[in-house]
C-alpha cells in the first residue's frame, strides 16, 4: 500500500491544484473494498464523452450540463473516462479532474465507474487508487494491449491479480477487442472472477456464445457480465447479463433503459422490436464512424457533443448524410 502511495504522488499534485475539493477525497485507501462484497451492477451506464472547446480544452460546464440532463433517464449510474471519453487522449490530472467533476454532480444512488486502465500494472494501479480517491464507486480496467502479443492469460491474470489486490474499490474487467486488438481471455476471465474484488466484466466483443459461457461458468461466484454495447443488448439479457454499458446510452438513454425493462418484465416481443430500432444506429456511432458521430448525434438530441480531440476528425459531408440517415430511417429524428 505504500508502494500505490509513492505511485499516486504525481496524480495527487493534479488534484491538489484545483480549486474545489473533490467529493470523497481520502476515501480510498482508509476503506479498501471488503473481500466478498459485491457491488450490484443491474441496469444501463451511460459511457460519458468528454466536451471540449474549441481548443481542445476539457469543457466541465458541459459536462455538467449533459449530466443534468441525464438526471431524468433512469440510468444505474455512468463510466466516465472509457473509451467513449477519449481517454487515451487526456492528461492523468484530467482524467481525475473529470472524475472528481462527475462526482460531484451525480446522486450517491447512481454508480460511478471510472476507466483506469493504464499499460503498465504499476501504472494501472496508481490510477484505480486516485480514481478511487477522486469519488469513484468502481474502477473499469481495461486491457493493455501495446505489446498485445505478450499478453498471453498468464500475463493478464498477475496484471489484473495485482490491481485488485492494491484497489481500494472493487474491479470490472474490460474487453474491448475492437480498440485493443485482444480479446480478455476466457480463461484468464474465469480465474480472475474467483478474486474477491473483481466483481464483474464489461465485454464489448459481440460474442454471445462467449458471453453465456461466462455468465454459466461464473454462476457460483457472483460475478456479473454488462454487455458493451446497444446493439446485443436484448441477446445480453437473453444469456443472463446484468446489463449494459452503452455508449447509444449517451443519445438514446431512455429507450435503451426501456429495452432493460421490458427484457426484465418478459415482454420479449416487444423489447425486439425495439432493439431492432437501435442496431443502426448503434453501429454509427460505434464502429462505422466512432466518437465524432456519437458527439454530432449528441448535438442533435440536445446534448453537448463537440468537437473530439486531434488526432480525431469531424465528420465530413458524406458521413453526416449517412449518420442522419441511420437514425431518421429508425424513427428516432
Amino acid at each position: 500500500m505504500a508502494q500505490s502511495r509513492r505511485l499516486l504522488a504525481p496524480l495527487r499534485l493534479g488534484l491538489a491544484a484545483l480549486r474545489w475539493r473533490p467529493h470523497g477525497w481520502g476515501r480510498g485507501l482508509s476503506t479498501p473494498a471488503t473481500p466478498g462484497t459485491r457491488l450490484d451492477l443491474r441496469g444501463i451506464f451511460s459511457p460519458l464523452t468528454t466536451p471540449f472547446t474549441a481548443q481542445g480544452e476539457v469543457e466541465h460546464s458541459q459536462l455538467e450540463e449533459n449530466l443534468h440532463r441525464y438526471a431524468t433517464v433512469p440510468f444505474r449510474g455512468f463510466v466516465v473516462q472509457g473509451s467513449s471519453g477519449e481517454c487515451p487522449y487526456l492528461t492523468p490530472q484530467e482524467r481525475l479532474a473529470v472524475v472528481s467533476r462527475v462526482r460531484q454532480a451525480v446522486p450517491k444512488d447512481k454508480l460511478l465507474l471510472a476507466g483506469s486502465g493504464c499499460e503498465s500494472t504499476q501504472g494501472t494501479v496508481a490510477m484505480t487508487v486516485g480514481m478511487a480517491e477522486a469519488g469513484a464507486d468502481a474502477a473499469l480496467v481495461v486491457t493493455p494491449c501495446y505489446y498485445r502479443g505478450a499478453m498471453t492469460s498468464a500475463a493478464l491474470i498477475h496484471h489484473y491479480s495485482q490491481v485488485a489486490d492494491a484497489s481500494p474499490i472493487p474491479v470490472v474487467l474490460y474487453s474491448v477487442p475492437s480498440n485493443t486488438g485482444l480479446e480478455l481471455p476466457l480463461e484468464a476471465v474465469l480465474t480472475l472472477s474467483q478474486h474477491p474484488n473483481v466483481v464483474g466484466l464489461k465485454d464489448s466483443g459481440g460474442d454471445i456464445t462467449r458471453l453465456g459461457l461466462i455468465v454459466h461458468k461464473t454462476r457460483t461466484e457472483e460475478f456479473q457480465v454488462l454487455v458493451g454495447s446497444a446493439g446485443f443488448l436484448l441477446a445480453g439479457y437473453a444469456i443472463g447479463a446484468c446489463g449494459g454499458v452503452c455508449v447509444l446510452a449517451n443519445v438514446l438513454g431512455a429507450p435503451l433503459c426501456q429495452l432493460e425493462r421490458l427484457c426484465q418484465e418478459g415482454r420479449w416481443q416487444e423489447a425486439r422490436a425495439l432493439q431492432l430500432r437501435l442496431i443502426e444506429p448503434n453501429a454509427a456511432v460505434t464502429r462505422k464512424f466512432g466518437i465524432p458521430a456519437l458527439k454530432q448525434a449528441m448535438e442533435w438530441f440536445g446534448y453537448h457533443g463537440g468537437p473530439c480531440r486531434a488526432p480525431l476528425r469531424p465528420l465530413s459531408e458524406a458521413q453526416l448524410e449517412e449518420l442522419h440517415r441511420d437514425f431518421s430511417i429508425n424513427g428516432w429524428l
